[in-house]
């Protein structure tokens, strides 16, 4: 399994956001508490259910997300 194997999308699950496989947590909520200042052990903390490797998978789908829009034409 690859980090990026960890994030899923589900319509029937937090309307179709790419999320946490097993969760309810987008990968949206881990950026936006890392971008808010909150350390790994405190997201851990809060979300049991989350691992380290989950908070880096998020952050590895988003930098797959920006390197292919990146890389991708504008039309």
């Amino acid at each position: 399994m690859t980090l990026l194997d960890r994030i899923v999308t589900d319509p029937a699950v937090r309307f179709g956001k790419p999320c946490v496989q097993g969760t309810r947590i987008s990968v949206g909520d881990v950026l936006e508490y890392l971008a808010g200042g909150m350390s790994e052990d405190q997201i851990l903390a809060d979300f049991p259910q989350l691992t380290r490797d989950d908070i880096r998978a998020c952050l590895a789908y988003a930098a797959e997300r920006e390197r292919r829009t990146l890389t991708t034409p504008a039309a």
